[in-house]
Parts: structure tokens; C-alpha cells; sequence
């Protein structure tokens, strides 16, 4: 039984670690999310939905859509309000000619079509009003518009479930977790490394414009 647990990832088919190559990145920042390890299956951890405060795995959000998962952790502090690194990320993934978004989303399409966004934040979620968030963490989608509230959660204040001591995120930084459609991760990024985030993509996917 110890050993049929031990091997347990194997026998799954999730031990699989991929090289860096052109659809999985360098580990020159792993240290900012050690439990994160690039070229590995993103592994899970509970966290609750600000819009309705549901507790929740965060593994079981991502649906398998054959999307691109950008994986927002806040640091210490960082309630995504003016000028703070998440609200500063959101914006030029929004906003700039070289983000992602803008470089390789079809014309027309939702915001999420390519990229799905999520983000953790470390406070309470009593303290986080959804309405509050980035455009991009509460965005409207679909024909009719209608408003996303699935994609901001806050970690759990006790250490045996805080998803920030589970999977050894830097508390005072933060990171940026880049994840494939096969829920591999591709990049652990600070959160401000925009130009290698917009390098990585634009390396293997074609340009909307």
C-alpha cells in the first residue's frame, strides 16, 4: 500500500517532466513557487471564489478548453487596487500592443478566448469585493456579455491548506504560473517579466495582426 501510494503520480500517467524546449520555458525563476516545478503537472490546492466565497480546488477550475492558463499569485499586500503588481499586470495584458492578449487573441473574440486568467490573493475574501477586480479578472463574455465570476479566489489563512505553503510561494512577491492546455506548466514568471511572458508566446504562435 506505502508503495502503491508512493508511485501513485506514476501509475496516473502525471509524472511526466518535460525539458525546457519551446513550449515549456527555463526554471531561472523557480524559486518564487518551488511547488510549482516548470515541465510538471500543475498540481492543485484549495482556495475560495470571491464572488461567492465557495471553498474550492483550484486544479478543478481549468477546465480542459485548450486554453493557455495564466496564473496570477499575488504578493504581500496586493489587493489588485491601483498600481499594485496584479492590477499593473491585468492592465497591459489588456492594454498593450505586445501582450499576449492583444499580439495573438482573433479579433472579435472574448478576451478569454486564448488565455484564460486567474488570480490568488492572500487576504480574505470579506476584504476583496469581486466588483473591485481588474477588468480581466471580471470580465464580460459570451454573446450576451454576461459577467465572469470565476476567475479571482484568496488563499486559506491556516498553513495546512494555504495553497501559498502547499506549493511554496513567495509570500512577499508573488509570481506568475504559466500553464498549457494540457495543465503542464510552461513558466513560473515574476509578475512584472512582461517582456519574457510576450518573448515566450510570440515564439510559437501567430501574430492577430
Amino acid at each position: 500500500q506505502n508503495y502503491f501510494a508512493q508511485h501513485g503520480r506514476y501509475t496516473a500517467g502525471t509524472a511526466t517532466r518535460y525539458t525546457p524546449g519551446l513550449l515549456i520555458g527555463g526554471d531561472g525563476h523557480q524559486a518564487l513557487a518551488t511547488g510549482f516545478k516548470v515541465g510538471t503537472r500543475f498540481h492543485s490546492a484549495p482556495v475560495i471564489r470571491i464572488g461567492d466565497g465557495k471553498l474550492m480546488q483550484l486544479g478543478e477550475t481549468l477546465a480542459a478548453d485548450e486554453r493557455w492558463r495564466l496564473m496570477m499569485f499575488a504578493g504581500s499586500g496586493d489587493d489588485a487596487g491601483s498600481n499594485s503588481p496584479v492590477r499593473l499586470l491585468c492592465d497591459w495584458l489588456t492594454n498593450d500592443a505586445q501582450s499576449p492578449i492583444k499580439r495573438h487573441t482573433p479579433a472579435g473574440a472574448d478576451v478569454d478566448a486564448l488565455f484564460d486568467y486567474r488570480a490568488v490573493f492572500q487576504q480574505s475574501h470579506h476584504n476583496l469585493p469581486i466588483t473591485a477586480m481588474p477588468a480581466l479578472l471580471f470580465p464580460r463574455v459570451g454573446k450576451l456579455g454576461l459577467r465572469d465570476y470565476e476567475k479571482a479566489f484568496c488563499a486559506l489563512t491556516d498553513a495546512k491548506h494555504d495553497i501559498y505553503e502547499i506549493r511554496g510561494i513567495k509570500r512577499q512577491q508573488g509570481c506568475l504560473v504559466v500553464v498549457r492546455p494540457d495543465q503542464y506548466i510552461a513558466q513560473v514568471l515574476p509578475l512584472a517579466a512582461r517582456d519574457e511572458l510576450a518573448a515566450f508566446f510570440a515564439a510559437f504562435m501567430l501574430s492577430a495582426y
